[in-house]
């Protein structure tokens, strides 16, 4: 008697639950329809950050077989900036995304199958992963890491995740999504009531025409971080062009390498190496050096750029120096005591190229300690974390 009071009482609350989604669900801005589109927007968006994503991580850890081009020298710029502005972009679409089908969340029977269990299971997961995936994304913009695991490595591992969810999600939704592709596919299914009986598509119009603006708005408040062209309405990106020593922004000091007492030690040189044969380079003989004038931006994987004038020697003409091939890669090593970014590996694209240089100037000036005094590097289409600062050893490897 007492457990066929408690069924009785899971099913009362299942049909309450089940009416109050249902009533959610007759909201006019709610539709397969309006899910369909808010979610080919998400959908591209998530595809834009992942292709952009990858590219960022292998230019960072390269399998052996690749090549990276090096044109054009903001080819980082663009698709980093492009990466972050598609994840902060993302936000308000998975947010809107959410809203338009939560209600399902609270049908009757919540499983109606094992089929549909294992529907909801890998939502479940596409969702989590999503929002996780986007938070960590946004903090990481303004390097602020509340969470205790690694952020590159947990962000990547989240990414296969999330475009893999999406991919069997759109697969058991495929039938659905086509038709509601098209808005005359919607209506002739009879899933989009006609505009003058109801106002509906009025409503949805509306909802979407806020989803856009608000798409809209964070990108450019934020996107000048990344593209000048909109700098002037860069009201809350974490970094702002040209502002910082020399008018470059610093993401890593000189104290928080702890390199400020080596970096300034006039018995400082540059060794250069390839094999057996090296040559130590002071400060004053690298100035004495034929010098080059470059433009190049540091682009960093946070999104911002920053693009600067650059003095210095041409990293091919110091391995000839020692008499390194013209197909040969090399390696930088900082004066950083540790760090995952204390050496940098140059292919020999990047290692031989006109404008990847040692640079001892910026903006005309000598280097700002905390851009790398006393040398540094610059290349071409690369991330700001491989311009490696304070350099004391380039060998061929």
């Amino acid at each position: 008697m007492r457990l066929e009071r408690l069924r009785t009482a899971a099913d009362a609350r299942g049909r309450t639950a089940a009416g109050r989604a249902a009533a959610l669900l007759r909201h006019p801005a709610r539709s397969p329809r309006t899910t369909v589109v808010i979610g080919r927007l998400l959908g591209a968006a998530f595809l834009v950050c992942f292709a952009t994503g990858l590219y960022s991580h292998f230019l960072q850890d390269p399998q052996p077989w690749m090549r990276f081009p090096t044109w054009p020298p903001n080819l980082y710029q663009l698709t980093q900036g492009v990466h972050v502005a598609a994840g902060i972009a993302s936000i308000p679409l998975l947010l809107a995304k959410l809203w338009s089908v939560y209600p399902r969340l609270l049908q009757w029977p919540p499983v109606r199958s094992a089929l549909h269990a294992v529907e909801r299971v890998l939502v479940g997961v596409l969702v989590a992963a999503a929002l996780v995936e986007v938070a960590t994304g946004l903090l990481n913009t303004y390097q602020w890491y509340p969470f205790r695991f690694p952020f590159r490595g947990t962000h990547l591992a989240l990414a296969w995740v999330v475009v893999g969810a999406l991919a069997i999600h759109v697969a058991a939704q495929l039938p659905t999504i086509v038709r509601h592709w098209r808005r005359e596919h919607a209506v002739a299914d009879g899933r989009v009531p006609d505009d003058a009986a109801t106002g509906a598509a009025a409503s949805r119009r509306g909802f979407l025409v806020a989803v856009g603006s608000s798409v809209a708005a964070v990108v450019v408040l934020t996107a000048g971080q990344s593209f000048g062209v909109l700098r002037r309405t860069n009201l809350f990106a974490p970094r702002v062009q040209d502002l910082g020593p020399q008018g470059l922004p610093v993401n890593k000091t000189a104290a928080a390498a702890r390199v400020r007492d080596t970096a300034t030690d006039p018995a400082w040189t540059l060794t250069v190496a390839h094999g057996r044969r090296s040559v130590a380079l002071t400060r004053a003989e690298l100035e004495a050096l034929p010098q080059t004038e470059v433009e190049l931006p540091i682009a960093c994987v946070e999104g911002w750029t920053t693009f600067a004038h650059w003095r210095g020697v041409r990293v091919a003409e110091l391995l000839d120096l020692v008499g390194a091939p013209p197909g040969a890669a090399a390696r930088v090593t900082s004066l950083e005591p540790t760090g995952p970014y204390r050496t940098s590996d140059l292919e020999p694209a990047f290692a031989h190229h006109p404008r990847t240089l040692v640079a001892l100037e910026l903006a005309g000036e000598p280097l700002d300690l905390d851009h790398g005094f006393p040398a540094r590097l610059v290349a071409p289409a690369r991330p700001g974390v491989l311009q490696t600062k304070w350099l004391t050893r380039i060998e061929t490897t």
